[in-house]
């Protein structure tokens, strides 16, 4: 089946992007890291506690945690052995690129259309993510987790990227891989676009009619049309 959206691409001004699980193929890197250092901690690590946390920023993850594992967890001792992990990682430039992205990025060159990363990570971690994977000088701006009072999924972060664009939150097109992500782009009233990586659609995201994209590739085709 061709991906076709209810909306036009005529109605989309400028375009919002998540970051990890959409752009980098970064979440399963994350929840294999995690559940390293957590097992270098002496701790057993539930998958499904990872999972749960995809799409949330580290103050929401740390509330994740603690209801599944405990509020006696070592929660911050946990987050500053994955960050070494992780970091490492990142500057050895062992995140791939998400399926579509140069493809997407090409069209939006051509189009000249702006946008802006929304990520629930933190500025500090986001931009060397990005600058390891060539792709922070192809965004115009970002909003971070560590930047709004309020993560996914409330609207805060989309809100301020649509500001960052100077466009209206509605001629916005939000690309989202998580849930939490959706509902919050749905709640500041962007049009969006669902792609989902390790997360399926959730329930009362299918019955929002939220469209469904295999890959970047996709919304690349569908924003080309605008040149027709």
């Amino acid at each position: 089946m061709s991906f076709a959206p209810a909306f036009s691409a005529l109605d989309i001004h400028g375009v919002i992007f998540d970051m990890d699980g959409l752009l980098l193929d970064s979440e399963r890197v994350a929840l294999s890291t995690v559940a390293a250092a957590a097992a270098e901690m002496g701790f057993e690590w539930p998958p499904e506690v990872g999972l749960a946390m995809v799409g949330l920023n580290s103050k929401d993850g740390q509330h994740v945690i603690r209801r599944h594992l405990g509020e006696d967890f070592p929660v911050d001792q946990l987050y500053e052995h994955f960050g070494r992990i992780y970091e490492a990682r990142i500057m050895s430039s062992a995140i791939p690129l998400m399926q579509g992205v140069t493809d997407l990025f090409d069209v939006l060159d051509t189009l000249a259309l702006g946008r802006v990363v929304a990520t629930s990570t933190r500025r500090s971690r986001a931009e060397p993510k990005l600058a390891a994977a060539g792709l922070l000088g192809r965004v115009h701006d970002m909003v971070c987790g560590d930047e709004v009072s309020r993560g996914k999924p409330a609207p805060d972060i989309f809100i301020k990227a649509a500001e960052r664009l100077g466009v209206p939150v509605a001629n916005c097109l939000v690309l989202e891989d998580s849930n939490a992500g959706v509902r919050g782009a749905l709640a500041a009233g962007a049009r969006v676009v669902m792609v989902p990586d390790l997360l399926a659609p959730a329930d009362d995201v299918r019955a929002a009619g939220v469209p469904l994209a295999g890959s970047l590739h996709d919304l690349a085709g569908f924003l080309a049309g605008r040149a027709a």
